[in-house]
């Protein structure tokens, strides 16, 4: 079973690393490739590394 507040935690998180990294692409004048790739990266693969770490998972009581 999944706790639905920790992967919710976990998805803010990643969400506003995502929102940073458009930031930071903004600043430097990224072309707009970057603007799809980089933060779909870091939702991807940030909650496939969270989930392999066995955040997401429910513990037992």
């Amino acid at each position: 079973m999944v706790s639905k507040i920790r992967v919710l935690l976990g998805m803010l998180v990643l969400l506003a690393l995502a929102i940073g990294a458009i930031a930071l692409l903004a600043a430097v004048k990224a072309d707009a490739v970057w603007f799809t790739i980089v933060p779909l990266g870091i939702l991807f693969l940030g909650a496939s590394v969270i989930r392999s770490l066995g955040w997401f998972n429910k513990e037992g009581r």
